[in-house]
């Protein structure tokens, strides 16, 4: 396949064709489902870029509710009535979750611009890019963490408008917009990416966990002291940085799977992975109350479920 090139949207076209001038584009009304960690820091960027952003508490946690206020977002109260106020809608929201959404989304009549930013398969990207007019589906990858900072968070935007949808983050929003050739790219790279970033780290959970069910934890830990520095300090830090966050990424891990599978590649690294996340899902909201090492060892060497026959 020809390589896909990277192009920075520096210049990108209004949002419509009758709204040349970034002062009136700032009255498009911009919908967000849903405010999690990343969500609503996104929410903010286009807050903080001059739009009114919409999200919908009815079903949500009293932290979204605390997240969406933070940020900025105004409660619509339901998608109906965000399908009928906003001309632009974001998902944002656990991978297994982005297929349900953008159906909810497109059963109310919705015929703006929908952005997928989630962490999906190409395929599962193209089957909800399906669901929309065509023309109306931009497809979204979020690299880094929550845009809190400037310079760590880049948003790969693809397909025929995603300069247009670039062209809602200001030049002083803390997300930097890429651009990427076709309609399923940005989810591609994402998916890329993540294989090594998050399926290492469940690497190298499972293989500190299988020394540690051995008896020679420590030794190991020597050992990479050894030849392998900083490897034992990586490993200690990832319960912290990953744990609360593990229930979201057994999806992430099984369309990362599902991606190797349809390029003809070894998928069943990341299937792996995804039981590793899952054995840590118990970890999930401890953001506050990191958990350590030994917390997650704990929960990884513990005698797998069998399922029910």
């Amino acid at each position: 396949k020809a390589r896909v090139p990277v192009l920075e949207c520096l210049s990108p076209l209004p949002l419509f064709t009758n709204s040349p001038t970034r002062s009136a584009m700032s009255q498009t009304v911009v919908g967000l489902l849903h405010p999690g960690n990343m969500g609503a820091e996104v929410g903010r960027c286009l807050v903080s870029s001059g739009f009114r952003v919409l999200w919908v508490a009815e079903g949500r946690s009293p932290e979204s509710a605390a997240r969406a206020m933070c940020a900025g977002l105004e409660d619509i109260g339901d998608i109906p009535s965000m399908v009928k106020a906003a001309g632009v809608i974001w998902s944002i929201c656990p991978p297994d979750s982005a297929l349900d959404v953008a159906r909810d989304v497109q059963r109310h009549g919705f015929t703006g611009l929908y952005v997928d930013a989630n962490a999906v398969a190409p395929s599962t990207a193209e089957r909800i890019a399906a669901l929309f007019p065509e023309g109306c589906y931009i497809d979204g990858g979020i690299v880094g963490p929550p845009p809190v900072k400037s310079g760590t968070t880049r948003l790969y935007l693809s397909g025929p408008k995603a300069g247009e949808v670039s062209a809602l983050f200001s030049s002083s929003c803390k997300l930097q917009a890429l651009c990427l050739e076709g309609i399923s790219a940005a989810s591609a790279l994402k998916m890329a990416y993540a294989s090594w970033t998050k399926g290492s780290t469940a690497l190298l959970l499972n293989a500190r966990a299988l020394a540690e069910s051995a008896g020679v934890g420590s030794a190991l830990e020597a050992e990479w002291e050894l030849s392998q520095r900083g490897l034992a300090q990586r490993c200690a830090q990832a319960p912290a940085g990953n744990g609360p966050k593990a229930w979201r990424f057994v999806g992430e891990m099984s369309e990362i799977a599902k991606t190797f599978d349809e390029a003809g590649l070894p998928g069943d690294f990341h299937r792996g992975a995804a039981q590793v996340y899952g054995r840590l899902a118990p970890l999930r909201g401890r953001e506050t109350n990191p958990p350590n090492l030994e917390e997650a060892l704990t929960l990884m060497t513990r005698p797998a479920k069998k399922p029910r026959l």
